[in-house]
């Protein structure tokens, strides 16, 4: 069994205002957050009764989901899109198979809106397993988007920019998409839930309920941390067994905030992408994390040198993560049939030509 030590850090906790104005109090606000990430790598934002409510109906949802016979579950899969079930075991980090059980919600796109037609890649209807697990996760991911959107304000103005929509611009109709999942208990040959890791995105808001496993990172003096979002320079299981390592006491309507690897990429380091792990419990486990996204064909650049010809294309790095993590998946199949990464690279060169 693992030899994790639980250091028990307490987690800065905020309540972000209903609006973000730019005013003096929303710049200590965001000069708190980012401190908070940069001594800590996450922090909390208390849940209002509302956001509670919703997320309860989502982990309400996702027992039902879960409780049902494999074959059942194991339908909802899609061809077109990486929405949809993911067995325990199916998906892997850094060569080592995941104990987790996942239902991914990425954006429900109608068939016969034209980026299907079009063969975009990743774009298609979400295969739900019933209009209620819809009707939840539809409504969590609005709940948690809202606070996302004035969490990135926050953040723009905490590190002393002047428009606090330098980041939600990127995020208009965003490529916003969740995680939704199960850890089953440990047992005696593994308790590994996930291995240690970045995101990709851009920013990470998780809920999870009383079990506990959740282990994270924080920035330490000197460390290098990889730039994730080369092949090169994976994070994926790096410092998996070197202290230190926090352990995110579950606390009661909460959300957990970390940076992804998109802020790192635009802040040049200043926010680091916060690497994290779960490990099994004694009693199985649920969680979700929302992934709170730019739009699909946006281009983010480094802040301090927009025109230094870096960049990532977000449809670009999104779609190479999930080849990444399911090469064997129907959905790449059927891009690679259907030739979905031309289509990509057209929609790339076209978005390089107008921002």
């Amino acid at each position: 069994m693992s030899s994790d030590k639980q250091t028990l850090t307490p987690l800065q906790t905020f309540r972000p205002p209903s609006a973000v104005h730019g005013t003096d109090a929303d710049r200590a606000l965001g000069r708190a957050l980012v401190a908070a990430w940069q001594a800590d790598g996450i922090f909390q934002i208390s849940a209002t009764p509302a956001q509670q409510a919703a997320t309860e109906r989502a982990l309400a949802a996702s027992h039902a989901f879960c409780a049902r016979p494999l074959e059942e579950k194991a339908a909802h899969v899609s061809d077109l899109t990486y929405s949809g079930y993911v067995a325990s075991g199916e998906e892997e980090t850094a060569g080592e198979r995941d104990g987790s059980e996942i239902f991914t919600v990425c954006p429900d796109i109608p068939a016969d809106d034209p980026r299907v037609i079009e063969h975009w890649p990743c774009h298609g209807p979400a295969p739900w397993p019933s209009p209620d697990y819809a009707r939840a996760m539809k409504d969590y991911m609005t709940t948690v988007g809202e606070l996302g959107h004035r969490l990135l304000q926050l953040t723009a103005l905490g590190l002393g920019l002047d428009d606090p929509d330098t980041f939600t611009r990127l995020t208009a109709d965003g490529w916003h998409h969740m995680r939704v999942l199960r850890f089953p208990p440990a047992d005696a040959t593994s308790e590994r839930g996930i291995g240690a890791h970045t995101d990709y995105g851009l920013l990470v808001i998780a809920a999870q309920d009383d079990v506990g496993g959740l282990y994270i990172r924080p920035p330490v003096p000197g460390e290098e941390r990889g730039r994730n979002w080369l092949p090169e320079e994976s994070m994926a299981g790096r410092y998996e067994h070197e202290e230190p390592w926090t352990y995110v006491t579950p606390v009661p309507a909460v959300f957990t905030v970390f940076p992804g690897d998109i802020m790192q990429f635009m802040t040049g380091g200043t926010l680091l992408s916060t690497p994290h792990k779960v490990r099994l419990a004694t009693r199985e486990r649920y969680t979700l994390a929302y992934f709170h996204e730019p739009s699909f064909n946006a281009v983010a650049r480094p802040l301090s040198d927009p025109g230094s010809g870096e960049y990532i294309h977000y449809g670009t790095h999104f779609t190479s993560m999930f080849r990444r993590c399911y090469p064997l998946r129907v959905t790449t199949a059927r891009m690679d049939r259907e030739g979905g990464l031309k289509v990509l690279t057209r929609l790339r060169e076209e978005a390089l030509h107008t921002t």
